[in-house]
């Protein structure tokens, strides 16, 4: 039983070399370095800086192919497969892809990562101590974002989203700006590790940011208004709400605030393309 820890880099002894690569040594353990795994000829003695992990076989194996995450070490690390009902495998910088759990991921896959997407991780262990992929938690997040200059209002960053639920969504900026999008702020949830280009609408006391995805209100305007307009065709030109409705209501069927929505309606009826009947809206 080896007392090394896998998903740590380990400074070895080549021990001896054998036909498929060089058993490596360190305080009585041994492992197995692959001839596939290092480009360099290795000499017996010779030191050797690895990273450990399990094989297909369980069995620790190391390469001397560093990866920059490690075990309490994070990094952003890129998704390369996505399996339904397992999770996603990341790229740490090794032959061996590393898995994040659904238990790490968001309930709904529609917002899981896509290939492409980064997710910010650390290695740790599962129940049987395999190797996976963990998402930095906030704790963690606390000690990587900065605050962010008052002159960054009204201001677009990009951002990897790292948090995101029916609340809102949280991104760390190329900046490392911490930024919060609350879910009135979206027309669509971002999925965990999309890299999203955002507008800054308050810059807090403490340098933390409330963001956008949705567009300036002129712009904003015309696409809420073809929205309305798109719901009223689809409903036999009549929907149950005016400019006094219920906000919740009006978020939850538009996905947009009361004060959007009227802006968008008072647009449509000076256009002459809607009227308001008995609490309701028409279209003319």
């Amino acid at each position: 039983m080896s007392d090394l820890m896998i998903g740590t880099i380990q400074t070895m002894n080549v021990l001896r070399k054998i036909d498929t690569g060089y058993v490596l040594v360190k305080d009585m353990s041994e492992v197995l370095l692959h001839h596939n795994e290092t480009s360099n000829e290795l000499e017996e003695n010779q030191e050797v800086d690895v990273f450990l992990y399990k094989d297909k076989k369980d069995q620790i194996t190391a390469t001397t192919k560093l990866p920059a995450i490690q075990k309490d070490v994070y990094g952003w690390s890129e998704v390369v497969e996505v399996v339904k009902n397992l999770g996603v495998f990341v790229d740490i910088g090794t032959t061996k892809e590393m898995l994040v759990s659904t238990d790490d991921l968001p309930i709904f896959q529609s917002v899981w990562p896509q290939v492409g997407d980064k997710l910010f991780v650390t290695l740790g262990y599962d129940r049987k101590g395999r190797l996976l992929a963990i998402p930095g938690s906030e704790e963690i997040f606390d000690m990587e974002w900065v605050g962010a200059p008052v002159e960054s209002l009204n201001q677009t960053y990009n951002g990897r989203v790292y948090r995101t639920d029916k609340e809102g969504s949280v991104v760390l900026t190329e900046e490392k700006y911490r930024g919060f999008i609350h879910h009135s702020e979206r027309k669509k949830e971002p999925r965990l590790g999309e890299l999203i280009n955002v507008r800054v609408i308050e810059v807090r006391a403490d340098g933390s940011l409330n963001m956008s995805l949705r567009p300036l209100k002129q712009h904003g305007m015309l696409e809420d208004s073809d929205a309305i307009l798109q719901h009223l065709e689809n409903n036999n030109g009549s929907i149950p709400f005016n400019d006094k409705s219920n906000p919740e209501e009006i978020l939850r069927t538009f996905n947009i605030s009361k004060s959007a929505f009227k802006r968008a309606l008072g647009k449509l009826m000076k256009e002459g393309k809607i009227e308001q009947r008995n609490g309701e809206t028409h279209l003319k």
